[in-house]
């Protein structure tokens, strides 16, 4: 098999008539999301879990099994086997990755040297270390079954000898303008994808580049979209629509299932913010009843920062005095809004879960 050729950008003779409806819908529905994003003073804070569950998703589409739960446990203190272990740092490289670049675009639009970075990070210390981070590739690859030769592959991407032009040409195409910024987002994912220019990670970092170009664009107040649960569900047609373009050139096939997903996923994002958003406005005033204390929002945004969390370290993250503190968190366990994850044992504090962000999260009953 020959290494794919990518085409020249923008795409020309589109079937506009065909995508123009869809273009419309997610565009509504994208716009009604960054509505409910404008109105929330500290997304980082409040939408962290969603942010978490993004990198769980993303990086469960290349093989990791870890759970949103299971990684908030961890980074709790709460030790895992092997293996697990292994998929949670993966999963934390990649919330590493997303926020450098959310940094980074608050001063510079997207460029190839931040793209090497973020894969720098994705890589450091995980499966695929070996795999030269924060490197293009230098040597032909290639995606089949494991084992297989380039002959019988079911995809080569682009030739190394054509990689820096496929490359400067497509950051070219992100840093102009497009018809529209959606259906422009729908190429670049998908020509990213064809040109694979690392030797392993592509995926993880297209799909990091999603909410980044967004952003970039000023279709979002923060780089805050994520679209990996819709690529996790429909997975076997995201793949097939991403070979129909290198098998049989159809832009029209893929750019209609993109839109679609993004469509899709800013309802579902927007329902879990609203959920979000009212469970927070609720909380706040029941701390306040439970507690009576002047502390009661610093805990409620650290409950919402890391909703699973040792007793200790929330003292630290509050800098509330852990004497005041102590009483505070156990009236609120007491009153059933906290669920104990770990009991505390000899010099090591208690991990607390507070469940019912968790749920929201996740989408189901986790705890």
């Amino acid at each position: 098999m020959k290494p794919y050729l990518v085409h020249s950008l923008p795409l020309q003779n589109l079937d506009y008539q065909r995508l123009i409806s869809l273009v419309g819908q997610a565009n509504a529905e994208l716009a009604r999301y960054d509505g409910l994003l404008q109105g929330i003073v500290n997304p980082v804070v409040l939408l962290s879990p969603i942010t978490t569950q993004e990198a769980v998703l993303s990086s469960k589409i290349e093989g990791t099994q870890a759970t949103l739960d299971e990684v908030l446990e961890y980074d709790a203190g709460i030790q895992m086997d092997e293996f697990k272990t292994q998929d949670i740092h993966e999963i934390g490289n990649y919330r590493k990755a997303l926020m450098l670049a959310s940094d980074d675009l608050r001063e510079r639009p997207i460029s190839l040297f931040l793209i090497r970075e973020m894969h720098r990070i994705l890589l450091d210390s995980v499966r695929g270390r070996d795999k030269e981070p924060g490197e293009f590739r230098r040597d032909q690859n290639w995606i089949g079954s494991k084992g297989c030769t380039i002959d019988n592959a079911s995809f080569v991407p682009v030739s190394p000898l054509h990689l820096q032009t496929a490359l400067a040409d497509w950051i070219q195409y992100i840093q102009s303008d497009d018809i529209d910024a959606l259906l422009q987002l729908a190429v670049v994912h998908a020509q990213f994808e064809l040109i694979h220019p690392f030797k392993d990670g592509n995926g993880r970092i297209g799909r990091l580049l999603i909410p980044l170009f967004l952003y970039q664009k000023k279709k979002l107040a923060s780089p805050m979209f994520y679209l990996s649960a819709y690529l996790e569900e429909n997975r076997d047609e995201y793949y097939e629509r991403l070979a129909g373009i290198s098998q049989n050139d159809d832009w029209n096939g893929w750019i209609a299932f993109f839109l679609k997903a993004i469509a899709v996923q800013a309802s579902e994002n927007a329902k879990k913010v609203h959920e979000i958003l009212a469970l927070y406005e609720t909380m706040k005033q029941r701390i306040v009843d439970i507690t009576h204390s002047q502390y009661s929002i610093q805990i409620l945004d650290a409950l919402f920062d890391h909703p699973i969390f040792q007793t200790t370290d929330l003292a630290t993250r509050t800098n509330i005095p852990k004497q005041t503190l102590m009483p505070l968190i156990r009236q609120i366990k007491d009153s059933g809004y906290l669920k104990v994850v770990q009991e505390a044992s000899g010099r090591r504090a208690a991990t607390l879960a507070f469940s019912e962000l968790l749920n929201i999260a996740e989408g189901r009953k986790i705890l």
